[in-house]
């Protein structure tokens, strides 16, 4: 990719603590530990419940098919977990519920024996691939799984298994992302994964990306590896270490093949290497290709016209003598303020105030320079003498494939049954008949785009299956029409938002799928294929980000695209207007953050704050912007991600114009005064992490939170602090969270000791503001949590993930779970009525299912025990009664509102009326006032609610 400068690194008077990649022994015992939370936490009982969507998908990473049976396969997404069908994709069930994690680099399955081996952490090395916790193996198809070792290598490339042996397996380990580390390259098993050889290892910092095998020689294999380093402000993934190697005898001895005389690249800018495998003779290799381009060859741009790089190269003199329309247009088609047309421009660089050069300078933002291909990016080479010399097959630039950002992708299959029909997975699929010279794409209009895994049938010519950034697709005509398999709700979401509305909706935006916004209450199922309606509605494309809505009117709402693209969108009118403040003509770009911060102030929906690296207020809903700070962060370093940006924003609900930000090389600062001045609150925190999040407090004006994150360092230390003092001090709050890094803290807005916190592997809660956490996993795996938004007026906790979309979690109890309420030996809270209805029980076809009434009977217990439950009748009949083993903490009761036999029996005795069975057998409740006993720890609770 194109290096530029964001910012040369500003001094700073505060020495860089050395941040340490945390180790895999304390991963172990995190997972124990939160193993152990979750077995006894207080509120392990209260249900989180998924909403979806589904539709949208997430990002796949790999598939493994039965080859006999390809109605049958798994998939596996990036951190949402694996996924079975076996009926073709018309419906799936998650395998991995259970497990530690839902981070996914690689799947291999042994089909005759049933075995799945799963290599956790992703290996497509973004912003948001997360680590794993190594090899996860299954021999009963996923029902339960064993750890298998290699818990240091946090991402897995690739994983084949000897089709005639379940117990030998090669592993392509790639390594950690953000940090260098030994326990990477190959490693190989012969019993089982009970130990493994690490047969293959280059260095710390180059690991192994792809295996291949031929189709008929399980011990003819080759493996790429690939140099990367990553950090929060730059990505490198390319270098000397980055090649191909060959082993004969099935992972036990390596040979590198691609050396300078083969005639495949080598060198520092060799790149991400995908490989296919047709015979012991035959093979491809696809290169993201990370050697520049020479300036005679870079790409031109389609479109005539002036464009961004002439203006690099314009004098004074060339710049004046353009013709003024051509100039407009480049200014009108580039989105430059309105203020910058071609008279007052000109006058600009005539009085010296600008540079033609600025023009271009004021267009290199970072979202643009994902799409700048000055390198000569795809290559397909190919040998046909089991790699000792290659031949690149591509004449011409493949260009629109990978862009800057080829190290997501850098996949090659190829038809079994065809030596010359290969296809290439990129920002499209695209496909090659003949050996890879020439290619068409066969991206349907209904498949989304960023693919990294393909399938073909190799007994039924056509077939493909593809996995991308917007889940599976199916296709039977090589790729002219494709369909479909999207039921899973995988969606990974950064940011999620509420309205007041009844129902209210929920919003949110996604990796690469944009924002989305739909009613809580809807149930995700495919009655909407009979109408066309999904219950979700998207409203804006790219990758989604922050949502605001104002609270006065839920038709205007405030979301973007990544690097602070964002927009005010009017739902009712269909109307969208661009928002983003733009730094002058001639000044050094804004900073903005892949997800910028966005805020409503809570004192006026007019008011908007937005953070770049300074902080801007908008008087007027976006419409013009006022830059209220100098530069909030520690000033960028040199990268080619943008970096020194602010990460998040809070506005104190108690004073209009006190203000907190965070940003992504570690600094809190606060403003008393609508950014007239600013303090650095961070001298005494753990320095140059990301600030993940800083909230003001909505019950006490000098309280405020605060949460770091050490994820791009490899650092899963949970940083979670308090400050009483508007951030003079800090106090950590963490505690015995187990070490997951941090993403988001929200305070309840009704019990000021409830807090919630959102990690990489996970959701807690605080029921004494932050002195001990609760474990909240019940009904939701272990999974990234972004964000946490608590609708007030329902008492619902909305939790978006990363991996598995949107949960909700009904609270109130929780609220309501004081300190004086666990002092008790037991509690029962109150009731809501339920409004009666002749349809309990009943259907309104035979082939339909009943309607069923339900309610929930919370209770607190302070020790683990059986309790007995009483339903009584106004005037004392038991109409039901049943035992329950309650745990310590909350435990909820759902009782159907129905009478038990006996119950009902004893009614009729005392009652002459008519109680009549439901379709489905049971007798429900008539109208009137009843009564729950609940006993247990030798004490009765009593309360009651009316059937109306």
């Amino acid at each position: 990719m194109k290096q530029f400068y964001l910012l040369v690194f500003a001094s700073i008077s505060i020495a860089s603590a050395q941040i340490q990649p945390t180790t895999s022994q304390k991963v172990d015992e995190s997972l124990m530990a939160k193993k152990s939370m979750d077995a006894n936490s207080l509120v392990k009982n209260i249900p989180l419940k998924n909403i979806g969507p589904s539709v949208m998908s997430g990002r796949v990473v790999d598939l493994a098919v039965n080859e006999d049976n390809p109605t049958e396969y798994y998939v596996a997404y990036a951190s949402g977990g694996l996924w079975y069908t076996n009926n073709n994709g018309n419906s799936f069930s998650p395998v991995m519920d259970k497990t530690q994690t839902q981070n996914l680099g690689d799947i291999a399955v042994h089909w005759q024996s049933g075995t799945i081996w799963a290599g956790t952490g992703e290996n497509n090395s973004s912003r948001s691939s997360y680590a794993g916790i190594g090899i996860l193996k299954s021999t009963d198809k996923g029902k339960t799984w064993q750890h298998m070792g290699l818990s240091d290598s946090h991402h897995i490339g690739r994983i084949v298994v000897n089709p005639d042996n379940a117990n030998e397996v090669t592993v392509g380990v790639t390594g950690h992302l953000y940090s260098a580390n030994k326990e990477r390259g190959i490693y190989k098993t012969t019993d089982g994964g009970k130990t493994w050889k690490n047969t293959l290892y280059i260095d710390n910092k180059t690991g192994i990306i792809d295996v291949a095998v031929s189709p008929n020689n399980y011990s003819l294999q080759y493996a790429a590896a690939w140099q990367k380093d990553r950090k929060a402000w730059n990505f490198t993934g390319n270098g000397e270490g980055s090649g191909i190697y060959k082993s004969t005898d099935a992972g036990n001895t390596w040979t590198k093949i691609s050396t300078p005389t083969s005639g495949f690249p080598t060198g520092k800018g060799v790149g991400r290497i995908g490989l296919a495998v047709f015979d012991d003779n035959t093979l491809y290799a696809v290169h993201d290709n990370q050697f520049r381009r020479k300036k005679s060859e870079e790409k031109k741009e389609k479109n005539s016209g002036l464009t961004k790089e002439d203006f690099k190269s314009f004098t004074k003199e060339q710049f004046l003598k353009l013709n003024d329309k051509e100039l407009n247009e480049f200014l009108k088609t580039n989105n430059f303020q309105e203020k910058y047309r071609a008279a007052n421009v000109k006058q600009l660089v005539r009085s010296n105030a600008v540079q033609p050069a600025d023009l271009a300078l004021y267009l290199e933002d970072a979202n643009s320079m994902l799409f700048d291909t000055p390198v000569i990016g795809a290559e397909v080479y190919r040998s046909d003498n089991g790699g000792k010399t290659w031949k690149k097959q591509n004449e011409e630039y493949i260009d629109d494939l990978f862009y800057s950002y080829g190290y997501y992708f850098a996949q090659i299959n190829i038809d079994p049954n065809n030596i010359d029909a290969i296809y290439l997975s990129g920002v499209p699929i695209i496909a090659s008949k003949d050996g890879g010279k020439t290619y068409t794409s066969i991206n349907g209009d209904n498949v989304h785009a960023d693919h990294h895994a393909v399938w073909i049938n190799p007994n039924l010519p056509g077939h493909l299956i593809n996995g991308n950034d917007g889940g599976v697709n199916t296709s039977y005509d090589d790729g002219k029409h494709w369909f479909k398999n999207n039921s899973p709700s995988v969606g990974q979401f950064y940011a999620i938002a509420v309205d007041n509305e009844k129902p209210y909706n929920v919003y949110g935006g996604l990796q690469d799928n944009g924002v989305w916004m739909g009613a809580h209450n809807e149930e995700e199922n495919k009655e909407w294929h009979q109408t066309g309606q999904y219950p979700w509605k998207s409203i804006l494309g790219g990758d989604g980000m922050q949502v605001q809505v104002d609270n006065r009117n839920a038709n205007i709402v405030y979301t973007g695209y990544q690097f602070g693209n964002y927009f005010r969108i009017d739902l009712e009118n269909d109307h969208r207007h661009y928002i983003q403040p733009k730094h002058a003509l001639g000044e050094t770009p804004y900073r903005f953050n892949w997800q910028s911060p966005i805020l409503l102030s809570p004192h006026n929906q007019d008011i908007l704050y937005l953070g770049s690296n300074k902080l801007h207020r908008s008087l007027n809903q976006g419409d013009t912007w006022d830059t209220i700070s100098d530069d909030l962060t520690q000033g960028g370093k040199k990268g080619n991600v943008a970096y020194g940006t602010l990460t998040t924003i809070s506005e104190s609900p108690f004073t209009f114009g006190l203000l907190y930000t965070g940003s992504d090389d570690g600094l809190i600062k606060r403003t008393d005064n609508g950014g007239g001045s600013w303090t650095n609150l961070s001298k005494d925190l753990p320095q140059n992490l990301w600030v993940s999040r800083v909230i003001a407090s909505k019950h006490n004006e000098n309280r405020v939170y605060a949460t770091l994150n050490g994820y791009r360092s490899d650092d899963f230390t949970a940083y979670v602090y308090m400050s009483e003092d508007k951030g003079a001090t800090w106090k950590s709050i963490s505690n015995n969270i187990p070490a997951s890094a941090v993403n988001v803290i929200i305070e309840d807005p009704e019990n000021e000791n409830l807090l919630f916190v959102g990690t990489d592997n996970g959701l807690y809660a605080s029921l004494n503001r932050g002195s001990t956490w609760e474990s909240f996993q019940n009904g939701m795996p272990y999974v990234a949590v972004h964000d946490l938004v608590i609708q007030q007026e329902a008492k619902d906790l909305v939790v978006g993930t990363h991996g598995r979309s949107i949960y909700i979690a009904d609270i109130s109890a929780l609220q309501n779970l004081t300190t004086d309420v666990r002092n008790k030996d037991t509690h029962v809270y109150p009731l809501k009525n339920i409004k009666y209805s002749s349809r309990w029980g009943n259907s309104w076809s035979t082939w339909a299912k009943p309607r069923t009434p339900g309610l929930d009977i919370t209770f607190y217990s302070n020790k683990d025990g059986v309790y007995e439950a009483k339903i009584k009748s106004s005037d004392n009949i038991t109409v039901s009664e049943t035992q329950i083993i309650a745990n310590k903490g909350l435990n909820i009761l759902s009782y159907d509102v129905a009478f038990s036999k006996t119950g009902k029996l004893n009614y009729l005795k005392k009652h002459k009326t008519i109680l009549k069975q439901a379709d489905n057998g049971s007798t429900y409740l008539p109208t009137g006032s009843y009564t729950v006993e609940i006993k247990g720890n030798g004490i009765t609770e009593k309360v009651s609610f009316d059937v109306e």
